[in-house]
């Protein structure tokens, strides 16, 4: 896998005046850009490839949060003492498993 491009901070005036060639080196993976306005960073000029990459990590988060959800919920009736408990007595017996093993 290539190297990640360095990424650079550079305030707004600055972005506007070089964005022909900034946008030309974020296209040939040389550098990503941070852009601050008084001091905060409020935005990022990053290659289409970054933003598919970071458009896949988004989906597969939202599909973790939703299994989570659903895993939740199969416990929402119970007490953390009743999770605790079914927990350590899950974890014995498949020590007990590994140990007659």
């Amino acid at each position: 896998m290539a190297a990640q491009p360095m990424t650079e901070t550079m305030k707004i005036s600055d972005v506007k005046q070089q964005l022909n060639s900034l946008v030309n080196r974020v296209y040939r993976q040389e550098t990503r850009v941070m852009v601050e306005k008084s001091g905060i960073p409020v935005a990022a000029i990053v290659s289409a490839r970054d933003l598919q990459r970071l458009e896949q990590l988004d989906r597969k988060w939202a599909e973790g949060e939703r299994v989570l959800r659903e895993f939740a919920a199969g416990f929402a009736d119970q007490t953390p003492e009743d999770i605790e408990r079914e927990t350590a007595k899950a974890i014995a017996e498949v020590r007990a498993e590994k140990w007659a093993e």
